[in-house]
């Protein structure tokens, strides 16, 4: 503000304006410290921003971690079920030929007596002939 004339001391308009220069004063300093604390407030919900970044992202790294163990543990699992799954496939089949195969031992065994019979009345025959 430019003063083209010259103002007396201790009067009622140097008063005023020393009461604006003292007030124009005082708002560039709170000026000045709303500036720094709009700054900082900035700067502290940035930080509180990024820490809450990095705990949901800690928590969804984590997640995404065991979600891979757990489709590891699966596919581990499948394969040792398929595995199981062959084996018993094979077992059964043996029991199957064992089973068969002590059906056809009896079935043998029943052919032997039925064959042993025919021998004893085939010899009893035989005898009968050959003492008339």
């Amino acid at each position: 503000m430019e003063r083209s004339h010259y103002v007396e001391a201790g009067s009622l308009e140097a008063s005023l304006l020393q009461m604006i220069d003292d007030h124009n004063h005082a708002a560039i300093e709170l000026r000045e410290l709303t500036e720094k604390a709009k700054k900082e407030a900035l700067r502290t919900a940035i930080r509180v921003a990024d820490q809450l970044v990095k705990v949901v992202d800690g928590g969804v790294h984590e997640i995404f971690i065991n979600e891979k163990r757990i489709k590891v543990e699966i596919q581990a699992l499948t394969a040792t079920i398929m595995r199981f799954s062959k084996q018993t496939d094979q077992w059964l089949a043996v029991s199957h030929a064992i089973n068969t195969a002590v059906k056809e031992i009896g079935d043998f065994e029943n052919w032997m007596k039925t064959m042993e019979l025919d021998c004893k009345s085939i010899s009893a025959a035989i005898c009968n002939i050959h003492q008339t």
